[in-house]
């Protein structure tokens, strides 16, 4: 996930009930004195993780560059206990 002008001290990942949940936040210092409002870039994301599709324990993030980078290892197919191969 691109997330131009964020720090990685701005970013928050975590999961929670098999959903994965991406938080970001820029704040820019303001330029003029008078401006109240607060500048910056949101990003927030949301993806469900089937449990018996991924490997939710195992799930690794890292930033570099501004961009975002989440594994999430899915669970090998002879792993899985609800697909099976029909003869």
């Amino acid at each position: 996930m691109d997330m131009p002008g964020v720090s990685k001290e701005q970013v928050m990942v975590l999961e929670e009930q098999n959903i994965l949940i991406i938080r970001g936040k820029s704040e820019k210092e303001l330029e003029e004195e008078e401006e109240e409002e607060e500048s910056g870039k949101r990003y927030s994301s949301r993806i469900d993780l089937p449990p018996n599709l991924y490997k939710i324990d195992q799930i690794k993030a890292e930033m570099k560059n501004c961009v975002l980078k989440v594994l999430v290892p899915k669970v090998k197919e002879e792993e899985r206990k609800d697909a099976f191969q029909v003869k």
